[in-house]
């Protein structure tokens, strides 16, 4: 197997479809950037789902390095912010009209990762009700357990392990 067949290259590089005319050049970071957003939200939410597995069965060990994993992935999200500031408000205005009503507010990834994480607002279901496909894992993922839950229910656990052999509480 060869890098790109396993990568699937020439199917990802066609994902990036410009609207505007021409298309306007700053139109692909846009797209990019917020493609690269949803695929760091799709590994972001398979890690929490693994460091919830983790809690739950006390390996605190693992648990520390995929959250460690996780913070590193947000740190890079947060970062991908400084490469749209290069794109001044004129150029962004450029393509904006095409986008019509389409607002990264709208992505499903990220509200099943505020769910995932204990932030839960049904009402943020509402705007993904006209695809039951994305509409179930939101319900999923809001009827789910969160990953605080998972760190509570480890939390008797993992406490115990740093007192003392010979305390006997209060």
């Amino acid at each position: 197997m060869r890098y790109d067949e396993y990568l699937e290259v020439d199917a990802l590089l066609k994902l990036q479809n410009g609207r505007s005319d021409g298309p306007e050049h700053d139109e692909m970071l846009f797209i990019i950037i917020h493609q690269v957003y949803e695929l760091w939200f799709k590994q972001v939410l398979h890690e929490v789902d693994y460091l919830q597995g983790l809690l739950l069965a006390d390996d605190t060990s693992r648990a520390l390095h995929t959250l460690r994993r996780i913070l590193t992935i947000l740190k890079t999200m947060v970062a991908q912010v400084d490469i749209l500031e290069t794109m001044t408000p004129q150029e962004f205005l450029s393509f904006r009209g095409y986008l019509d009503t389409a607002s990264g507010f709208q992505s499903a990834q990220f509200r099943e990762l505020e769910f995932a994480l204990g932030h839960k607002r049904p009402n943020m279901m509402r705007y993904h009700e006209e695809n039951p496909t994305v509409h179930g894992r939101l319900s999923d993922r809001y009827n789910a357990p969160t990953l605080w839950d998972a760190f509570c229910s480890c939390l008797p656990n993992t406490v115990m392990t740093f007192l003392p052999t010979n305390w006997s509480g209060m």
